[in-house]
């Protein structure tokens, strides 16, 4: 038995795990395992308590003063629940989370006791030249820094070597660069905020605060894990460089919203046990699109906890299928022909008075504050749509991006027909008033005993990358397997700043004339940016090749490769933005730019080694086997004189052989790129040399690769197929 139908057998055989769940309401245990207020009450006195709440709620630093208290108390309720040791958990630009433990246990007066100190709450020393960097650390200049963000609880993570303390932390390099994806996007939480705040208290001075808000759609495949193993490119590149797709896909559309296999509910509900004792509010799961692709969505949090929690749930999404002899596949995606995933990334503000600042109300004709946040957001995203563009890049994305399933890689936005009346009637008229024929707030549906509906202003489009649903932005362009940090830091970035142009421009004609009219002032200026920006909306199919006919007509690029797409990071216009904003500096932002080359070149350089690998050490020699088993069938035939069946035989001979050479041909082209390439010092024309030169190669090999998965006798096929890996249940 091959190692392929090993797996198979295995994976047919699994039995349901037993598992033993908790039986009580999941209110009674929900972040049991995080260092919440409602603990830090319990710990902390109450004067050190309100201190601290209150620098997180305003963003004022914490004085080092209380860190002692805080430790002690930190460790006092960690020691209670069992932890042994502590980490300073952070988010470094590999995409991954890091950590490295320290145990409480200390020798001291010749004893041994349990210690946590204000100064390890504070800051650790992780070596800072071992993660990327772009050369801001050199190898002989390691020392780095990971510095506590109270604004994020600290948990406990669980696993069968006991508990953890773990601490939220930015990780900054020795000469004050961050390092890290978090860092800069508690810059831009704050710097979106305070701008929010000021155009809100236009409205009402009253308000005291605005805080952004995010909910993510984390999409995934989950297979088992015996095939998984049977799979040198999915355990090495995350995705299947071979494979033909099976006979039944998604084309019958029978999988989405359908029954969830048992072994699979029992995984999902398993994860979200494990989310929700750390905090993480998972509330959907279901079925995708795709067979044997799922997806779990959270509540609403604040944009830092919220990435936090997604960063968390995609390691436990990995720790909890490995119990259940399950893979978790982030790769967006990981099997040709069929849809890819995304983290559909659900983005809005809201202010301390508990209003939605995106939500239309019933009436968005007459919601004036509603349409300066609406018609902004708009603005921004299309005077800054390349560096929204490159946020969301990466070698698995670009596989995604463009698809058949997934937006394109041409930015745009969709808000729905009334709300695209509501600003075509301002722009033209300046009218705010009730000129555009209101949308029906109810929908009947003429069924017996069916209640009617409530209907929103606007309609979704499932192609759209950036769009309005009602009372937020989803950007669906996010790749499934990225840390969301990097482009909910740029959307911050560029609404924050176009929030701030229009308060000055408020603000300076308030100064001209102190009798003008704040609406009149607002409404002037929205009438600009609706006819600056107008050219980005779009209520179409965002996947038809008209949409890229007409989007080079309306001036927007279609950038879809990753290296070319990444040159917006370094351009004069995005380094000025981010400078000025203090969110990111010239040195960091290039270091970025270099830090996803280098990502980009080397996921590309292993896609290529898997490849070839595969092709010459597994895929040729089965087809040169079976072709060798023709050859004897053939003579065989000839010489009994069963002339039919030996020119069948003849022309599947012929048929392998053009394949074998041809796929041969191109892998040891693909070879001899990779070695030109590895030898151009330039990293940019390096990065695209892989994507041109090499990736431009891949479709080509894989078709006559999996041409031949077609011709070869299955029981020679060492490569789980489609149809084998998709629908185990």
């Amino acid at each position: 038995m091959n190692l392929r139908n090993a797996a198979i057998s295995e994976a047919f055989n699994r039995e349901t795990p037993n598992i033993e769940f908790i039986k009580s309401n999941i209110s009674e245990y929900f972040g049991s395992l995080v260092f919440s207020l409602e603990n830090m009450k319990k710990y902390l006195s109450k004067e050190t308590f309100k201190t601290l709440e209150k620098a997180v709620d305003s963003g004022e630093n914490i004085n080092r003063n209380l860190a002692d208290e805080i430790a002690v108390a930190m460790k006092t309720w960690a020691l209670e629940k069992g932890a042994t040791h502590y980490t300073h958990w952070f988010q470094p630009l590999t995409g991954l989370t890091a950590e490295k433990h320290d145990s409480f246990f200390e020798l001291k007066d010749g004893g041994a006791i349990e210690t946590f100190s204000g100064s390890s709450l504070i800051q650790q020393e992780p070596d800072a030249s071992s993660f990327p960097n772009g050369g801001i650390r050199s190898t002989f200049e390691a020392r780095g820094y990971t510095a506590w963000d109270p604004s994020s609880p600290a948990f406990l993570m669980v696993t069968k070597a006991g508990y953890t303390l773990c601490i939220p932390t930015i990780f900054i390099s020795y000469t004050g660069e961050a390092l890290d994806y978090k860092a800069p996007l508690l810059r831009s939480i704050h710097y979106l905020e305070e701008n929010a705040l000021n155009v809100v208290q236009l409205f009402n001075e009253k308000t005291k605060k605005v805080s952004a808000t995010l909910g993510v759609e984390q999409e995934y495949f989950l297979i088992d894990a015996a095939l998984y193993n049977a799979r040198p490119d999915l355990k090495l590149a995350r995705r299947t460089v071979f494979g033909h797709s099976s006979a039944k896909g998604q084309q019958l559309e029978d999988h989405y919203f359908g029954s969830i296999p048992e072994r699979v509910n029992l995984f999902m509900a398993d994860l979200e046990k494990e989310s929700h004792l750390l905090g993480i509010p998972l509330r959907t799961r279901h079925n995708e699109v795709a067979p044997a692709q799922y997806e779990c969505a959270p509540q609403f949090e604040s944009v830092n906890i919220a990435v936090d929690h997604n960063a968390l749930l995609m390691d436990l999404m990995t720790k909890v299928a490995r119990r259940h002899n399950f893979v978790v596949l982030l790769h967006e995606k990981p099997f040709e022909k069929i849809n890819g995933s995304g983290k559909h990334c659900n983005w809005s503000l809201a202010t301390s008075d508990g209003e939605n600042l995106l939500s239309p109300g019933k009436n968005p004709v007459s919601n004036l504050k509603f349409l300066t946040f609406f018609v902004s957001i708009i603005k921004a995203v299309h005077s800054y749509d390349d560096i929204l563009r490159a946020s969301i890049a990466s070698a698995s994305n670009d596989h995604r991006l463009g698809a058949n399933e997934a937006p394109p890689a041409i930015i745009s936005v969709f808000i729905g027909n009334y709300l695209t009346k509501v600003l075509e009637t301002l722009e033209q008229t300046g009218d705010i008033k009730e000129n555009v024929e209101e949308l029906l707030n109810s929908l009947s549906f003429k069924v017996p005993r069916v209640p009617q509906l409530d209907i929103d202003n606007t309609d979704r489009n499932r192609t759209s990358p950036f769009a309005f649903t009602g009372s937020k932005f989803e950007f669906r362009a996010v790749g499934s397997s990225s840390n969301p940090s990097a482009s909910m830091t740029v959307l911050n970035t560029i609404v924050g700043h176009q929030l701030k142009v229009l308060h000055d421009e408020v603000s300076n004609e308030l100064e001209k004339n102190d009798k003008s009219d704040l609406n009149s002032i607002l409404i002037n200026i929205l009438k600009r940016y609706i006819a600056e920006s107008k050219n980005i909306l779009f209520e179409g199919n965002n996947y038809s090749d008209e949409w890229k006919q007409e989007a080079a007509k309306r001036g927007l690029k279609n950038i879809d490769n990753t290296p070319e797409a990444l040159g917006a990071y370094v351009e004069d216009k995005t380094v000025k933005l981010f400078e000025n904003a203090n969110i990111m500096n010239s040195r960091e932002l290039h270091a970025r730019y270099e830090i996803m080359l280098e990502t980009y070149i080397k996921q590309v350089q292993i896609e290529s080694r898997i490849m070839g690998e595969i092709a010459d050490s597994m895929i040729i020699p089965a087809a040169l086997t079976f072709q060798n088993t023709l050859v004897e069938n053939y003579r065989n035939c000839k010489e009994l004189g069963l002339e039919t069946q030996a020119k069948i035989i003849r022309e599947i001979i012929d048929e392998i052989s053009e394949h074998v050479s041809e796929l041969k041909k191109k892998v040891d082209r693909m070879i001899e790129e990779r070695k030109i390439a590895n030898n151009t010092e330039d990293i940019k024309q390096k990065a695209l040399a892989y994507c041109k030169n090499i990736k431009g190669l891949f479709d080509p090999i894989r078709y006559h690769a999996d041409k031949l998965e077609l011709l070869i006798d299955d029981n020679l096929w060492a490569l789980p197929k489609y149809r084998e890996i998709l629908f185990v249940k």
